[in-house]
This record gives C-alpha cells, sequence and structure tokens, in this order.
C-alpha cells in the first residue's frame, strides 16, 4: 500500500496519475496548502521541502520499514523501477525517458509554474515576467511539439515522461498557450486526457489556476510567504 500525500496541483496529480496507471493501490492523504498544512511537522518528516507530493511505501522490496519518499520525479522513478512499469529496461529506452523526465522537472514544470503564478495569483501584474515565462513556456511547448512529431508518446512508448508532462499541459490556458498552434502536442494531449486513468485522477479536480473563489490574504501569505509560513503549528 502506497500512501500519497496530495493536492491537486500539477504535481500531486502526476503521481496519483502515476498510480493510477500502474494499477498501484493507495490511499489519499488531502494536504491543505492554504491552511499550511504542508508546514506541520507530521508532514516534515516525510517531505522535509514542506512540498507535496510525498509519500510511504508500506511495501518496501527490501522488506524493512515503511520507506518515505518526496519530490515528485523521484517518487515516479522510484515506483516504476519498483514495478517494472511505465520505464523501459533497455538501456536506450530507459535513457529516452529518463531525458524527457528530466526535461519536464528542470525545465516544463518550474517555467510553467512562473508564468501561473504571474499571471493568476500575482497579486500585480509584472509585464516583465509575464512576457519572459509566457516566452519560455512557449519555446518549452515546441520543443514537446517537435518531439511528439511521428510518435504517439514523448518516448516511443507511453511512460513516465507523459505521465511526468500532461498535468503541466493541462492548464496551458493560464500560461498564456495555444495548443492549436502546436498540433503534434494538441493530438498527443487530447490522447491522454481520453485514457481512463487519466478520466479517473481528474474526476472532480478543480482546476488549480481558477479556483471558486479569490485567495484571501492570509492564505496568500500561507501559500506564498513562505518564510513567515513556516511557523505554522
Amino acid at each position: 500500500m502506497i500512501e500519497l500525500y496530495y493536492a491537486a496541483t500539477p504535481n500531486g496529480l502526476k503521481a496519483r496519475l502515476f498510480l493510477e496507471e500502474a494499477g498501484i493501490p493507495y490511499r489519499l492523504v488531502p494536504v491543505s496548502l492554504s491552511k499550511g498544512e504542508q508546514f506541520k511537522p507530521a508532514f516534515l518528516a516525510v517531505s522535509p521541502n514542506n512540498k507535496i507530493p510525498a509519500i510511504v511505501d508500506y511495501e518496501p522490496t527490501d522488506g524493512g520499514a515503511p520507506l518515505t519518499m518526496f519530490e515528485s520525479g523521484a517518487i515516479m522513478l522510484y515506483l516504476a523501477e519498483k514495478t517494472g512499469r511505465l520505464i523501459p529496461s533497455d538501456l536506450r529506452g530507459r535513457t529516452e525517458v529518463l531525458q524527457w523526465l528530466f526535461w519536464q522537472m528542470a525545465g516544463l514544470g518550474p517555467m510553467a509554474g512562473q508564468i501561473g503564478h504571474f499571471n493568476v495569483y500575482a497579486p500585480e501584474k509584472v509585464p516583465y515576467a509575464i512576457d519572459r515565462y509566457t516566452r519560455e513556456v512557449h519555446r518549452l511547448y515546441g520543443v514537446l511539439d517537435r518531439r511528439l512529431e511521428g510518435r504517439e508518446f514523448i518516448a516511443g512508448e507511453f511512460s513516465i515522461a507523459d505521465i511526468a508532462c500532461y498535468p503541466w499541459i493541462v492548464p496551458h490556458e493560464a500560461h498564456g498557450q495555444d495548443l492549436e498552434q502546436f498540433p503534434n502536442l494538441s493530438r498527443w494531449f487530447r490522447t491522454m486526457a481520453a485514457r481512463p486513468a487519466t478520466l479517473r485522477t481528474y474526476e472532480g479536480v478543480e482546476n488549480a489556476y481558477a479556483p471558486k473563489q479569490a485567495l484571501t490574504e492570509a492564505e496568500r501569505q500561507v501559500l506564498f510567504g513562505q518564510g513567515k509560513s513556516a511557523t505554522v503549528p
């Protein structure tokens, strides 16, 4: 059994999507980010960087005590290797998947997160930041679009690379991107959206960049104040 510490952000969703695709039994442990639950000692014991997702694996392959992990890319790689699913076993296939997994972790996720923040959550418009990150995300979408030309999935076969990238493309409108400009990416996106595991993962999920209610000042301080938030009991 896997315990998944979770909020419905792109990183949380990609961990849950992997578990659904791999058919791994899991239990969700919701973490309310706006209430500061990510700063509580019990969560920090699992995720010292106070970020979701994190997991507890109660059946690690070494037969030892429950194993805790944080960082979504590390979690996905660990579970893929543990189960032998969604990552190739041959050298070249594995290398392809790892390159694109780390591309998402180092590029697509951080840059998309920045434009999402400045477009939606920033208390004031910062034209330089909006222009800079919109352009960079556009470039990254183009990289992925070119990669998908002539391929059904990012690394050929469906893998953790696809699972890692998809939740960061879902909020493309908040990123200031038009998927119709990227025909290969758009085709892949529709394929991913129609998968049964994706439908299960996203059932009832609110768009993280279109909350039903505006953030209160207290919630904004918890989410973006960082240093001041670390004192939440």
